[in-house]
């Protein structure tokens, strides 16, 4: 089983008909998808993958407000993980496995300046987000955390001094609750980015931490440059890109997405 994270930023329907060609060419079963909102764009995404018979969970942001779209090529269910504030933000679906259900929670944390609102916010969000991810107990749970966290791990090179001790605290707390950093575990000192300041200051924001059995089963995890840096500009993100050596129960009946007539999304 195959995922892929992949920042959206909220396109234009135009970007957004460019994006569904390169995410319909993936290889990966299950697309997380970032910065997501209740736009033309969006909805285009949401309604062609439907209509070509994939498995859609698309909460849809409030006016003004971000979250994350799951779409599948494997049948989805809803695990018990529930976030209480900004709960766009936080989606979380179950694929069964040959070893058993796993579970895939996409993030999209919120960003923030240096104001008290937008950094109480984030803080906030944070804060629900370790209460609602399970703990990862050691050999039992197949779980995967994965999306545009915003935050930066501790020893990120080159340090940023904007950046505040509760939002390398969660990247730690993920850690303690039995999660690895699916990138570090296999490519220790690599240094790279996903998101590239207009000062060519670079930003590992997109993460991938898996529970202890599934880093066991870990086969690849690398950042896919391309639509970031390609001619097409499809995002202004790298995606990352997740190889586990799980095998899927069910896979569904699917068409070419880039070939299907609208039809309404689930939720």
């Amino acid at each position: 089983m195959d995922v892929l994270t992949f920042n959206l930023n909220n396109p234009s329907r135009e970007r957004a008909e460019r994006q569904l060609s390169y995410l319909a060419s993936r290889p990966e079963q299950v697309l997380v998808l970032t910065e997501t909102a209740a736009s033309a764009g969006c909805e285009f995404l949401a309604q062609r993958f439907t209509a070509a018979g994939y498995d859609v969970v698309f909460p849809r942001p409030e006016r003004g407000e971000r979250g994350v779209m799951i779409v599948s090529r494997l049948p989805l269910s809803r695990p018990d993980v529930t976030f209480d504030y900004l709960p766009h933000r936080g989606v979380a679906v179950s694929v069964e496995m040959d070893s058993g259900p796993l579970d895939v929670i996409g993030l999209y944390v919120p960003s923030r300046d240096a104001t008290a609102t937008k950094t109480d916010r984030k803080k906030k969000f944070l804060e629900g987000a370790r209460l609602a991810i399970p703990q990862a107990w050691p050999g039992t749970d197949q779980r995967l955390v994965i999306g545009d966290f915003n935050i930066l791990e501790p020893d990120h090179t080159p340090a940023y001094r904007f950046f505040q001790a509760f939002e390398y605290g969660f990247y730690q707390w993920l850690g303690e609750a039995g999660y690895r950093d699916a990138f570090r575990q296999l490519h220790p000192e690599a240094s790279e980015y996903s998101w590239v300041g207009r000062t060519g200051d670079g930003y590992r924001y997109d993460h991938a931490h898996v529970s202890d059995s599934l880093g066991r089963v870990l086969r690849g995890c690398s950042y896919v440059h391309e639509p970031r840096t390609g001619p097409d500009r499809l995002t202004d993100h790298s995606a990352l890109a997740v190889q586990l050596d799980v095998s899927p129960t069910a896979l569904l009946t699917v068409t070419d997405p880039a070939e299907s007539t609208a039809a309404g999304a689930l939720f």
